[in-house]
């Protein structure tokens, strides 16, 4: 049994009947239930720390730094996001990867894949429910105040979206992902059948929107929690609060080179995924004209991706003969899968020992 590590509990207090913190995984499952929201009543401390946390954000912008590894980067080219309302008002400072940046960071990726694909499933949820329970603790007002001044939103959206929703995923993800686990397929008397899930061979691209903070987080949790490598494009207009909540996962214990954190031209971006071999997947949530672009990227580079088509079920027969034993016969069926660059073929073949003459 899994036990979780206790996140911040500075909210215990006044949220008692909602915190999670300590439970064991398979406990959280039995009493898995949404984030309740906080209502920043006047004079409530929710409230105040939150009022505290918008003056400090809107008064020092933050410094946000490329994420490769164990690296932080920082670029000449400084970019400022602004405050929607108010284009004077710097919330933070960040800078572009650059082609061999993004490049490093796919093959810094890819050294971490397999020690991270090996680690067993309940460690890592355990890692995003205590990135939970940072999100709705120590993380919870940072979130909020920098979606509330990068994003526009007024204390009730930042809420459900900062907050509560991205400490749903953290927690519902984990709780899907452990459930996935338990399926045991049907076996026989003189057979045992088992289902192993793993990681994708290459990395993960995350494309994250402007207008919701907890969809860059899940877009690229998700496929780490499943044992996947993910680089993180985060929105010009979110890169503040996409990298609060970098900087929670990395707290909570998401080893260097698993997420890669890369605000970049969307472009420059695209080309350099959309044309790496090692590309295994885009999780993407944005707009339809930037989406049927990355669509058509990929479709052109197809047949340079190493792990593509995954599994096509053309089939042929064949029959070989075999060793022969002497007065014996055996009859044996296997299945084969045959690599090509092109795509995969089932072959059934049986292999028919024959009785000596």
């Amino acid at each position: 049994m899994l036990t979780r590590r206790v996140g911040s509990i500075a909210y215990n207090a006044h949220r008692a009947s909602s915190t999670y913190s300590g439970l064991t995984s398979e406990q959280f499952m039995r009493k898995a239930t949404n984030e309740p929201i906080l209502e920043y009543k006047k004079g409530s401390k929710e409230r105040q720390e939150l009022e505290m946390e918008l003056e400090r954000m809107s008064q020092t912008p933050t410094d946000v730094p490329i994420r490769i590894g164990d690296k932080k980067i920082h670029n000449e080219a400084i970019r400022n996001q602004v405050m929607p309302s108010d284009h004077k008002t710097t919330v933070a400072k960040y800078s572009y990867a650059n082609a061999d940046q993004i490049l490093e960071a796919i093959n810094v990726a890819l050294e971490a894949r397999i020690p991270w694909e090996r680690k067993p499933l309940k460690e890592r949820a355990d890692i995003l429910l205590h990135a939970a329970d940072l999100a709705g603790g120590k993380y919870r007002m940072k979130l909020n105040a920098a979606t509330m001044l990068g994003q526009g939103k007024s204390i009730v959206q930042a809420e459900i979206d900062s907050a509560c929703e991205l400490i749903d995923f953290f927690r519902f993800n984990s709780k899907f992902a452990l459930d996935l686990e338990k399926y045991e397929p049907i076996s026989t008397g003189i057979s045992t059948n088992k289902m192993l899930y793993r990681g994708l061979e290459g990395f993960v691209a995350a494309i994250a929107p402007f207008n919701f903070t907890a969809i860059g987080g899940n877009l690229s949790s998700a496929p780490a929690l499943m044992g996947n490598v993910v680089l993180w494009k985060p929105s010009d207009t979110a890169v503040l609060s996409n990298y609060i909540i970098y900087e929670l996962l990395e707290e909570a214990g998401i080893p260097p080179g698993v997420i890669s954190f890369l605000p970049s031209d969307g472009p420059d971006f695209g080309e350099m995924i959309t044309t790496s071999k090692h590309l295994s997947a885009i999780n993407f949530t944005g707009s339809v004209p930037t989406f049927k672009t990355i669509w058509r990227n990929v479709a052109k580079n197809l047949d340079t991706y190493v792990t593509f088509p995954k599994l096509i079920g053309g089939r042929m027969l064949c029959f070989l003969i075999a060793y022969i034993f002497l007065y014996h016969v055996y009859y044996c069926v296997l299945w084969y899968f045959l690599f090509t660059r092109a795509t995969f073929f089932r072959f059934y073949i049986a292999v028919i020992f024959l009785e000596k003459k």
